[in-house]
């Protein structure tokens, strides 16, 4: 399907990929209003998400990927700069190895890179919180109205234990991109991508950020901005 987009600014392509249950335009916006004055900032809602209506999430990643590659060629976009968070970066990640071609470099965060010791304790608790918000009115009115699909699919996607794609963050395997994985401190399962993705890989570029966790693009959005801007103001320039 081809996915709902909105696009600002004018240059080199980047793809800005937002965590779950955003959209373009409700993530990475400290990013979006900076690169606009230096690049093509494209902004897509992932399937399921925002104004991209779909109620198929049964092989949400890989259709995902099947998704981008429509998308930037209704766009016209031949590659691009390929930014993610969490959901985003796993879609990120799956369309770069399916489509390595397209993708001129990838920057992801908020990724575990292996299933943590405490796995199904952790997700036992991300249940339970999940659960909480169905309960909270303001919220599900929120999400409703941001989202023309039934986004409560996600939640009830995430309480497979085996939801998570450990298959695809394991690797890096088929992406022949520059590669910056960025972290928060505050998160130790996703750190030891920090210690793995560069063995695993040439050209791989690792940023641990201070005082951030999960979302690190919006926890400490001005330090993550600076570090993207570098990494790809390097590739541009090779």
């Amino acid at each position: 399907m081809q996915l709902h987009t909105e696009v600002f600014g004018d240059g080199e392509p980047i793809v800005f990929l937002h965590t779950g249950l955003q959209t373009g335009l409700t993530d990475f916006e400290y990013q979006r209003e900076y690169f606009k004055n230096y690049y093509k900032v494209i902004l897509p809602d992932l399937r399921g998400h925002g104004k991209s209506f779909e109620n198929n999430f049964s092989n949400f990643l890989e259709d995902s990927a099947i998704d981008m590659e429509e998308t930037l060629n209704k766009l016209g976009v031949k590659s691009a700069h390929i930014v993610g968070c969490s959901l985003g970066a796993l879609v990120g990640l799956c369309f770069a190895k399916k489509l390595p071609h397209k993708v001129k470099s990838l920057t992801i965060s908020g990724v575990l890179p292996e299933k943590p010791e405490n796995w199904f304790e952790a997700h036992k608790e991300d249940v339970k919180s999940q659960a909480q918000l169905l309960q909270n009115k303001d919220v599900v009115n929120y999400f409703d109205n941001l989202h023309m699909s039934d986004w409560r699919q996600f939640i009830y996607m995430g309480q497979d234990e085996e939801w998570y794609p450990f298959q695809e963050t394991k690797d890096l395997d088929g992406i022949n991109s520059p590669v910056l994985y960025m972290v928060g401190e505050g998160n130790k399962g996703e750190t030891k991508g920090a210690i793995l993705y560069p063995l695993l890989k040439e050209n791989v570029h690792v940023s641990i950020i201070p005082f951030a966790s999960h979302l690190v693009h919006s926890e400490q959005p001005e330090i993550y901005t600076k570090v993207l801007d570098a990494f790809i103001k390097k590739i541009e320039k090779a």
